[in-house]
C-alpha cells in the first residue's frame, strides 16, 4: 500500500542528485542494509528511490546472512568487554602481576614469544600430536564401531571393556603411557588417540543404528551391493551424526596432548605452561593458555565447515517449512 502511495505521489522523472548527496544516501543505504533496519517512510520524490533501493535490498538479502553479519558485530564486541573487565579487575584486585598479569602485560608477553620464536616451535609440537592422535583415534573408533553397528554379539563382547576403559581418568593413564613408550611423540599420539576414541566411536554406532530398515529393503530391492549400501546410504545418513562427535573428539585431542605435556615432555604448549608456572611468568602461561583455546577454536571451526560442505543436501527446517507453506 505504501510503496503504491509513493508511485502515486511521485510525479516526473527523479532529479539527479548532486554528487555529495549521492555519496552520503549511498552509505545510508548501505549502513541499513547491514545493520537490517526498516526503511524510512518517505514519500516525497527525492527520498522514494532511496527507500525503494532499502526495501530492495532487504528482500534481496537472504536471513543467514544478516544473522552472520550480526555475528561479525557482536563477537568484537563481547571480545572487547571481556579484555576491558579482565583490564579493570587486574588492576582495581591489587593482585600482583605474577599471579593475574593484565591484558597489556600479556600482549608484550606473546609479542616477546613470537619474536624468539619459542611460541611457534612448541605450538607446531602440540599441533603435530593433536593432528596425529585425533586420525588415529578417529579411524580406529570408526572402523571398530562399523563393526559394533552390524553385530549385536560383537557389541555385547567388547562394550564391557571400552566402558570400563572409559571410566578410568586421562590423567592416570598417561603417566603409565608415557612410562611405556617413552616421553616422545608416541605416548602424546597415544593420549590423544585414546580421548578422541569413545565420543567417535558412540556417534558411528548410533548414526549407521539410525538409518531406517525400510531404506535397507529398498537397497535389498535394487539388488545393491554392500559396497553400494554403505555409501549411497549407511555413509550419508550416518555423517550428521559421526561430525557431531568428531566436533567433540577435536577439542579432547588438544586436551590430550597437552595432558601427555604435562605428564613428561621438553616441548610443546604444555610444557610451556609448566614452565611459565614454575618460573612465576603466569604471562607465559596466560599465552600458551590461550594459543590452546585458538588451535581448539580453530579444529572445531574446520570440522563446521566441512560439515557445511558435506551435508549441504540437507534441507533445514526453516527451508522445509517455507516449501510446505
Amino acid at each position: 500500500m505504501r510503496t503504491a502511495i509513493n508511485r502515486a505521489t511521485f510525479a516526473g522523472p527523479v532529479p539527479r542528485k548532486p554528487t555529495g548527496f549521492r555519496i552520503f544516501y549511498r552509505a545510508h543505504r548501505i549502513a541499513r542494509i547491514w545493520l537490517h533496519a526498516p526503511a524510512p517512510r518517505c514519500a516525497s520524490g527525492f527520498f522514494w528511490c532511496e527507500s525503494m533501493a532499502i526495501n530492495d535490498s532487504r528482500k534481496s538479502i537472504p536471513p543467514r546472512y544478516i544473522r552472520t553479519r550480526r555475528g561479525m558485530v557482536l563477537l568484537p564486541f563481547s571480545l572487547g568487554l571481556a579484555i576491558l573487565a579482565w583490564h579493570i579487575f587486574a588492576q582495581s584486585s591489587g593482585l600482583p602481576h605474577f599471579m593475574l598479569p593484565a591484558p597489556l602485560r600479556v600482549w608484550s608477553r606473546l609479542l616477546t614469544s613470537l619474536s624468539d620464536g619459542s611460541l611457534l616451535a612448541h605450538t607446531q609440537i602440540t599441533l603435530s600430536e593433536v593432528l596425529a592422535g585425533l586420525s588415529l583415534g578417529v579411524v580406529v573408533a570408526t572402523a571398530l564401531g562399523y563393526l559394533l553397528a552390524k553385530s549385536r554379539s560383537l557389541e555385547r563382547l567388547l562394550s564391557p571393556y571400552i566402558v570400563a576403559s572409559q571410566s578410568v581418568p586421562i590423567v592416570a593413564i598417561a603417566p603409565l603411557l608415557v612410562l611405556w613408550f617413552g616421553p616422545g611423540l608416541t605416548s602424546k599420539v597415544l593420549i590423544c588417540a585414546l580421548i578422541v576414541f569413545f565420543p567417535v566411536l558412540i556417534n558411528t554406532i548410533v548414526g549407521l543404528r539410525s538409518v531406517p530398515e525400510d531404506l535397507h529393503d529398498l537397497m535389498r530391492s535394487l539388488r545393491a551391493s554392500r559396497w553400494q549400501t554403505f555409501l549411497r546410504l549407511e555413509v550419508p545418513a550416518a555423517l550428521p551424526v559421526f561430525l557431531g562427535g568428531l566436533r567433540i573428539g577435536a577439542t579432547l585431542s588438544v586436551i590430550g596432548a597437552v595432558v601427555g605435556e604435562f605428564v613428561g615432555a621438553d616441548r610443546g604448549l604444555g610444557f610451556l605452561i609448566t614452565k611459565g608456572r614454575w618460573e612465576y611468568d603466569t604471562a607465559l602461561v596466560f599465552v600458551a593458555v590461550l594459543t590452546l583455546v585458538g588451535m581448539a577454536l580453530s579444529l572445531y571451526g574446520i570440522i563446521v565447515l566441512l560439515e557445511s560442505r558435506l551435508l549441504s543436501w540437507q534441507v533445514r527446517p526453516e527451508k522445509r517449512m517455507m516449501a510446505q507453506k
